[in-house]
Parts: C-alpha cells; structure tokens; sequence
C-alpha cells in the first residue's frame, strides 16, 4: 500500500505536457514526439494542443499561442515546435513566462508571449542528446527537455534573453483557418467595440455575440472562447464566402 501511495504522489506532481507544432496529423513527425515523451515521461499527461499552426509561420503561431496555452493550470510545460530555421543559428530555448514553461526555437514564437506576460525568464539550452539529429530538433532535444522539465529535474542551461521581433501588438490578418472555414485573426477581442464593424477589403462585416445571433448564411465577427476577433458564417464556410486566406487583411471599419 505504501508503495502504490508513493506511486500515486509522484504521478500527481508531475507536469502536463502540451503539444503546438506545425506538424499536421497525418504525418509521423507527431508520434515520435509522443515516443520520445512516453519513453522520457512516463504517466505525464500529454496534450496535443495545436499541429495545425499554418506552416511554417512562427509569427501566426506567436499570436495564436497566448489564446489557447491561457487555460492551461501553471507549471504546464508547452513543447512548441515551429522551426524553419532548425539546424540554423537560431538557439533552443526554455522559457517560464507566468508560470508556465516554453521549450522551443527562440525565433520570434514566444515573442508575444513575453510581451504581454508578467514574468519571464528566459534561458539557452545547452544540454544536448548523446544523437542529435540536423533537422529534427523538435524530438531529439525539445521533447527531451520537456519531458525533463516534467519530471521536475534541472536543464543544463543558461540565462538568455529572447528574441523580440518587432512584431505589432495584435496582428491584423486572418492567421488560421479552421476545418468549418473559420477565419481566426491576430487581434484581440477588445480591439473592437460591439458596434464596429470589420472590413475586409471592400466589404464589412457587423457583430454578433454568437452564431445564433446571425442569420442563415450571414458572415459576420465575434470573439471566439480562446479571446481572438474571428470570421465566420453561420452554418457556412466564411473562408468560401469571402475568398478569405492565410495573411488576409482585416481591419476596423464603417
């Protein structure tokens, strides 16, 4: 009994570990991270937050992770993984920002992070794996890392500062699309009031609260659960609609 005591109370104090990669769901890159962390982290909770970040695109994932890691309880350890620079001069980085910790590239993706948090404390990793491969950072040193910092155990690191690309405050362009042809922008929820509307290009769009408040096929705005203005149709595809994309231009309007 002692023993499964013990069991219990140190599976309880270990970490959650949430995923937000560039990765996809249909390619095998999610589930060798998954390996790595089961190897290196057994009885860790292990979400997969986000493998649709647009690829490639640390600057659309720098706004959309303040919104979705907020629910998140404290000491949640996030391996985020958007890197094209892998291999590069870029270095890796473990952040803890509000209590939360961030194991990633340091290339602009936890930049808005930092800005709008509290606390921040940044540090270079400088513990490497006995096999490390060129391109695959993501599992051979974040996953690893993050599974140690899971565990409660000390990083070979060091104090850093991260990289702050002068990126604007709230991004106003659509940056993901979702499978119902949502449009989800880098602006927050309190950039509009209820009575603005939100242009794009030559058309404009009013508010409403929620999809039962629109009409049938009628496009509008609102503030999505995760804080973000959004664009979207009732029981239709807003993407289809208004011809939205990747970097479309949003922006308030009469």
């Amino acid at each position: 009994m002692g023993a499964a005591n013990q069991l219990s109370e140190k599976r309880y104090n270990l970490r959650m570990i949430a995923l937000f990669t560039d990765f996809g769901s249909t390619d095998p890159y999610v589930g060798q991270l998954h390996a790595v962390l089961a190897r290196e982290a057994p009885g860790v909770a292990i979400v997969d937050l986000f493998h649709a970040v647009p690829n490639f695109d640390m600057r659309a994932g720098a706004y959309l992770l303040p919104a979705y890691a907020r629910e998140f309880p404290p000491e949640t350890v996030f391996l985020c993984v958007v890197d094209p620079g892998v291999g590069g001069a870029r270095l890796p980085v473990m952040a803890h920002i509000d209590d939360r910790w961030y194991v990633g590239p340091d290339n602009g993706l936890f930049s808005i992070l930092a800005r709008r948090a509290r606390r921040v404390e940044s540090r270079t990793i400088r513990w490497r794996p006995a096999s490390l491969s060129a391109s695959f950072h993501g599992r051979d040193l974040f996953a690893s890392v993050a599974a140690k910092l899971a565990r409660g155990e000390q990083v070979e690191s060091e104090p850093s500062t991260l990289s702050l690309p002068t990126w604007p405050d709230d991004l106003a362009q659509v940056i993901y699309i979702d499978h119902h042809g949502n449009g989800i922008t880098g602006l927050r929820g309190d950039m509009l009031s209820k009575d603005s509307r939100l242009r794009l290009g030559r058309r404009s769009l009013g508010y409403a609260r929620v999809y039962a408040d629109a009409k049938l096929k009628q496009a509008f705005w609102y503030v999505n659960s995760n804080g973000l203005i959004e664009i979207a149709v009732r029981e239709g595809s807003a993407a289809r609609l208004l011809k939205l994309r990747l970097g479309t231009a949003v922006r308030p309007g009469k």
